[in-house]
């Protein structure tokens, strides 16, 4: 028997079913098709945007598959204004958010790609974190409101509602947001990357992640310093891996007592030892001044590398030299000491009294 239901017969019930179907099961045939046929393209090249692409068609989700099938399944029926109107908004909707799964997955995949070549450009992983979550959340809000505007409401009144409670919340999250701005800085600005030495307020560590509201350093002894963003952008941040080079000022100090001829001597000395380093530019060398125990002497020189230990190598061998040099030549460093002048109180007049001392005229005795 043909029954009516809804303004439609049974048969064309089962006639838009088997449309809906078959619809469905094509779409997710043509799916699985085209992934895996993209997928061998795109891995004889070697651009990502393939790989992305790739990855972004295969997060179509089934759900809009159906919705697909059940809207051509429905163009067949006998359906009042208001259904169809239900049945276009709900497509519309589904097709909505397929497109901001497929954005999202690319930006994922993309993020993933820019992690990958963290050792390549460190750099790319100090951004990537950053600017996918902006984009994601971007991306998102953008959707929703297209979904609300597609369902009917009025979102013209939502975004000024969302204005002013967004100034509320910004006011009662200011140091979230702030992290969060301070985070945007980094990645634009870039002061450091993922893997710099840095030296912040004293503290000497590598960068191991920069997050939205945090960035963490290992130490020099091994543990890991969390520091805000904001904070971190507020001190003084010397990034020791982009130094070109080091300049050294060091202090020799010799005894009292040497002669002209050495002092005069001493820093064309210096000056030679450090001539004779290998990559080290001579600044100068001065005798510069009296100190409590020493005739001090100041050097100054520039290790054209940056690498600690090639500064220690050269400083090593500049000290080894002098102590060889001055041990040959009977010069003496100076060590801190102190000179006792003893005088002979007979010699100079002073006697002992055995005198009073009186407050109010009282006499006192020496207790001895």
């Amino acid at each position: 028997m043909n029954y009516v239901f809804l303004d439609n017969t049974t048969s064309a019930w089962t006639a838009a079913t088997a449309i809906a179907v078959a619809v469905t099961l094509g779409l997710v045939v043509v799916k699985r098709v085209l992934v895996r046929r993209l997928g061998v393209l795109a891995a004889r090249t070697e651009t990502r945007i393939d790989d992305i692409a790739v990855a972004a068609l295969d997060s179509t989700h089934l759900v809009l598959l159906a919705a697909v099938g059940l809207y051509a399944g429905a163009a067949t029926l006998r359906l009042s204004a208001g259904a169809h109107l239900f049945l276009q908004r709900a497509a519309i909707t589904a097709a909505l958010l397929q497109v901001a799964i497929w954005a999202d997955r690319g930006v994922r995949a993309w993020l993933g790609y820019y992690r990958a070549r963290r050792d390549e450009d460190p750099a790319r992983a100090t951004s990537a974190a950053a600017i996918g979550f902006v984009a994601r959340l971007a991306l998102w809000a953008i959707i929703a409101l297209m979904v609300l505007d597609n369902l009917g409401f009025n979102i013209t009144t939502l975004v000024a509602s969302l204005g002013i409670g967004g100034i509320a919340v910004a006011l009662a999250v200011q140091n979230i947001l702030g992290d969060l701005f301070a985070s945007l800085s980094i990645v634009l600005d870039k002061p450091f990357v993922i893997g710099d030495s840095i030296n912040v307020s004293g503290v000497a560590g590598t960068v191991e992640h920069v997050g939205l509201k945090t960035t963490r350093v290992r130490s020099l002894n091994g543990e890991q310093i969390v520091f805000s963003n904001a904070d971190l952008l507020k001190s003084r941040i010397h990034n020791m891996k982009r130094m070109e080079s080091r300049r050294i000022v060091f202090t020799i100090g010799v005894v009292y007592g040497i002669s002209e001829s050495d002092i005069r001597v001493i820093p064309q000395l210096i000056e030679n030892i450090i001539r004779a380093q290998p990559a080290v530019t001579f600044d100068r060398a001065h005798f510069s001044g009296f100190g409590p125990s020493s005739l001090n002497f100041e050097a100054v020189y520039i290790v054209n590398d940056p690498d600690f230990k090639v500064y220690m190598d050269v400083q090593q061998e500049i000290y080894v030299q002098l102590y060889v040099e001055f041990g040959r030549r009977g010069i003496e460093f100076a060590f801190p000491t102190q000179t006792l002048h003893l005088v002979d109180a007979a010699a100079v007049g002073v006697t002992s009294v055995a005198g009073t001392v009186s407050g109010k005229g009282v006499p006192t005795t020496d207790p001895a």
